[in-house]
């Protein structure tokens, strides 16, 4: 069996070189989208509603909660901007409050943005200017 494989193997030309080469490079790169995209599925699916921590982003919590980030962004009065990923504590510094402080805003605005609150409103428009 293995020397038949061989044997095909050695008459191949070039154009079925390629195409083996070309198979082989769309298997591995679906393999490794699919890895990355179950791995993220089974994250955050154990992650939910997790602890709030001073190295987490704002995003991170509005992710874990299930929430629209641009609300915890208000709430913090923050301009919603996505790119912004420093921690939560780094926002408490800048912003001169306790992790504490920050702590209850967010989870006083994520109790708030779940049911049976009405639904929260849209993101507001995006001005144009850079992040």
């Amino acid at each position: 069996m293995r020397s038949s494989v061989v044997h095909t193997l050695k008459g191949f030309n070039r154009r079925q070189w390629l195409v083996l080469a070309a198979f082989l490079l769309v298997l591995g790169f679906t393999t490794f989208h699919a890895y990355r995209l179950v791995s993220r599925a089974v994250y955050w699916h154990y992650h939910q509603d997790e602890q709030i921590q001073g190295w987490m982003s704002v995003r991170y919590v509005a992710h874990s909660y299930r929430v629209p980030p641009h609300i915890l962004y208000q709430a913090l009065g923050l301009p919603y901007r996505p790119p912004d990923r420093r921690p939560l504590q780094e926002i408490a510094r800048a912003q001169n409050r306790s992790l504490d402080e920050v702590r209850a805003i967010l989870m006083d605005a994520i109790v708030h943005a779940r049911p049976p609150y009405p639904p929260p409103p849209p993101p507001p428009p995006d001005k144009g200017g850079p992040p």
